[in-house]
């Protein structure tokens, strides 16, 4: 196991344990000679059994009282409720915990507990007390419509012990909301104009439950809406800055969004840089055919935490080059792409089969896409192969429609038939059936044409036919990329 020098820093607030270097060293601050394993030291911390700390590096609690008693009085913990029977039955999928999960931890919140609870006054009144008693801020999602089992604003009240009042600019919204629309509000609807007597009313531009926020002491409540349409926004646009000002300073995040690499290999490549760092700190996160690094800094305000964050940024853009497709937040491998064939003036079309025009629809998701866009075609059968994109029937006949050869003719044909700069072509074996032992389910072919040049690249996916289509997807983004990069670096070359 790797001993880590451990010091206590304050910081934004908080107090938060961090690894000083990957061997022992002697901590100047009062703490001189504390051992703690990695592995053990982050578990124990994580769950809040500062005891079992002291005991694994051979100190008794008593003789480190006051310094664990200061850090677990400073940490921040947040707590997530999502409310809804609906979400018990599995009806519909928690995405909003998801999301907020992961905000509160680029923040800096330290999250323990998740509860799931339904639509119920008395058990919802108990997990909301007992959140309350144990974590620092609160959260819950859904529960703020204004039917009768809406039962989220009525039972934070009577936990903090507020009377309900009506906020008049909250009425006079939903009144205007429901006449944009020449719907007439039931009565019911005025119901959502109530709120806990004191609460900040969030502003919900988005539909008609206002977000809440309850205070009382140190101790708040945020309640926001369930629909992630109206959540999402909520709390990007009022709820972390809300988080933000109650901290003495500030938390600083940028993404940098890695294509074409697994998550093992990635995290292989800055293995270093995981078991040193300190503030910044990196969080790689595995999406479908990407991996997201996370790179957080803490700091007295934003310039002197993107200071922090820049020579951080730096080293990943060197040790990953063009497999990183950006660092902006808001932008996606598909945005990316679209962004790449504007600057170039290229034009591009898609022939798939098993992704049946998923590839296309990625891609038409980004706004300004039709200055480039030119078809898309869903060549299914062989038939459709070979009337729309030209593929010989030889090759269907002695390779198969899920073959490299194909996936090469399809390319070929589609650039030939619309004109197009670039084109990817997508042909494969989506499951559950159709696979044999020389082509397995999962087996994929994707070609991409970029001005002449073909390049096709073989895949074995695992997992189920959705799963399967959306690793198709994303690989053939990213080659398409690599592709147009690669076309205009040789040129670049050839010049000079």
């Amino acid at each position: 196991m790797i001993s880590v020098g451990v010091r206590s820093t304050e910081q934004s607030g908080y107090r938060v344990l961090t690894p000083t270097s990957s061997v022992f060293a002697e901590e100047k601050a009062g703490f001189a000679g504390i051992r703690f394993t990695m592995k053990r030291i982050v578990v124990y911390c994580l769950q809040g059994t500062f005891t079992q700390a002291y005991k694994e590096c051979g100190y008794s609690k008593d003789k480190h009282a006051d310094w664990g008693g200061r850090l677990e009085k400073m940490m921040k913990i947040v707590e997530l409720i999502s409310v809804g029977t609906e979400i018990l039955l599995g009806n519909i999928v928690n995405t909003n915990a998801a999301f907020l999960a992961e905000q509160c931890a680029a923040m800096g919140l330290s999250n323990y507990y998740q509860v799931t609870v339904g639509d119920n006054e008395k058990r919802l009144f108990d997990t909301i007390q007992t959140a309350i008693d144990r974590s620092d801020i609160v959260i819950l999602s859904g529960g703020l419509g204004p039917t009768q089992d809406d039962l989220t604003k009525e039972t934070v009240a009577k936990v903090f012990g507020k009377e309900l009042v009506e906020d008049s600019r909250t009425r006079k919204q939903i009144a205007e909301f429901f006449e944009k629309r020449g719907i007439k509000p039931t009565d019911n609807n005025w119901k959502q104009a109530l709120v806990p007597k004191g609460a900040i009313v969030v502003e919900n531009p988005n539909g008609t439950a206002p977000g809440l926020i309850v205070e009382a002491g140190e101790k708040c409540a945020i309640l926001l809406p369930g629909p992630p349409n109206e959540l999402i926004p909520m709390f990007r646009d009022s709820i972390m800055p809300y988080l933000n000002q109650k901290e003495e300073g500030i938390i600083y995040s940028k993404t940098v969004k890695i294509c074409g690499m697994g998550e093992s290999k990635v995290e292989s490549e800055i293995t270093d840089l995981l078991e040193r760092q300190v503030n910044p700190t990196i969080a790689p996160y595995a999406k479908t055919g990407e991996v997201h690094l996370r790179v957080t800094a803490k700091a007295v305000d934003e310039k002197n935490a993107k200071k922090l964050l820049k020579p951080v940024v730096k080293e990943l853009k060197a040790r990953f080059g063009s497999n990183i497709y950006t660092t902006e937040e808001a932008v996606t491998l598909e945005q990316a792409v679209v962004d790449l064939l504007l600057a170039n003036q290229l034009t591009v079309s898609t022939v798939e089969s098993c992704t049946g025009g998923m590839v296309a629809a990625r891609l038409i998701n980004v706004p300004g896409v039709s200055e480039v866009f030119k078809s898309g075609q869903i060549t299914y059968s062989n038939k459709a192969k070979r009337k729309f994109a030209g593929v010989k029937r030889s090759d269907l006949e002695k390779f198969g429609a899920v073959s490299e050869e194909v996936a090469k003719d399809m390319a070929k044909g589609a650039a030939m038939l619309t004109k197009a700069d670039v084109v990817i072509s997508v042909t494969g074996i989506a499951g559950p059936d159709g696979g044999t032992a020389d082509k397995p389910v999962g087996l994929v072919y994707i070609g991409c044409y970029v001005k002449g040049k073909i390049t096709v690249k073989k895949f074995q996916f695992s997992g189920s036919r959705a799963k399967i289509r959306e690793n198709s997807v994303s690989a053939a983004l990213t080659l398409l990329r690599h592709c147009v990069l690669e076309y205009y670096s040789e040129i670049t070359f050839q010049k000079k």
